[in-house]
């Protein structure tokens, strides 16, 4: 008999659930997609029941759970919720992927393209925009691969707290905040880096060129944010492994093309078993099995 077909459900916490993520399931190859919007701690355990108690256990690997929206933070509580009400000792089970707001994958595929052109184990970084859900990411994964990283923010309180939740998850991490509130920070926060990662709010110059210029240590830099003004100014959104006064620079868009290929990955990886929980790590590994 063949193999039941695949479904994808979609649970989004934004009201209307995102197309950019429906189409992506889509061309990953997922057969059937169920999309929810407006998904909550208190509204997702019908819809959990709904997967686990239509198929025998056997048939479960075809079935699967996306959840997303823009906002990371409520996407990491239902997903929290969702774990609770599966019931995998008796097999009933399906496996999850959180990408809320593409932090996981756009993560993954920035710390990918700096691996193919650094030594993430001895890099020292500069990640600005650290306190927010992709930068947080970002230095979480440098940080795992044991290199230095510096967690830049506007307030120091706010990195210092990224610093200590990677900690928690990364004992051996080499980090350290920095406050970027003002532009006498960029030098500084910039001095002996060899990578810096831009992942700010769109829209807002976070490394400006004279600051980029000066800094003679820099090999690498990488620009998530697609909206003009550049994050990282002097970089294009197109840029992909471009070299800018010796300086290899990465763009929204050089990333982007590595990202699709991470969660269309990732998307089948998920009917490979019932009981994989993809979250910013184990996307990451997936990305670097990706030629």
């Amino acid at each position: 008999m063949a193999e039941k077909p695949t479904i994808l459900v979609q649970l989004d916490t934004d009201p209307l659930p995102s197309v950019f993520d429906r189409v992506v399931a889509v061309d990953a190859g997922a057969q059937y997609l169920f999309s929810y919007g407006g998904v909550t701690p208190q509204n997702v355990v019908p819809l959990v029941h709904g997967c686990i108690f239509t198929r025998g256990p056997k048939d479960l690997h075809r079935t699967a759970i996306f959840v997303g929206g823009s906002d990371v933070a409520a996407g990491e509580a239902v997903l929290a919720e969702v774990k609770k009400h599966l019931i995998p000792q008796y097999g009933m089970s399906v496996s999850l992927m959180l990408d809320s707001n593409g932090a996981n994958t756009t993560a993954a595929a920035a710390v990918r393209a700096a691996s193919r052109h650094l030594d993430l184990g001895a890099a020292r970084s500069l990640v600005l925009g650290g306190s927010g859900p992709v930068g947080q990411r970002v230095a979480h994964l440098l940080a795992k691969a044991g290199g230095s990283v510096r967690i830049g923010s506007r307030r120091r309180d706010r990195a210092e707290a990224v610093c200590m939740t990677i900690r928690s998850r990364v004992p051996s991490a080499q980090v350290e905040a920095v406050e970027v509130g003002s532009s006498s920070d960029g030098p500084r926060a910039l001095d002996g880096r060899n990578l810096v990662v831009a992942a700010g709010a769109a829209g807002t110059v976070l490394l400006p060129k004279k600051v980029r210029d000066a800094a003679r240590d820099l090999r690498v830099a990488i620009d998530l944010n697609a909206v003009p003004p550049a994050g990282i100014e002097g970089i294009e959104v197109v840029d992909r492994s471009r070299d800018r006064d010796g300086v290899v620079c990465y763009g929204a868009i050089g990333v982007g093309d590595t990202k699709m290929k991470i969660h269309k990955a990732v998307i089948g990886q998920l009917f490979q078993t019932n009981i994989a929980s993809l979250d910013i790590e184990e996307i990451y590994e997936i990305g670097l099995q990706l030629p």
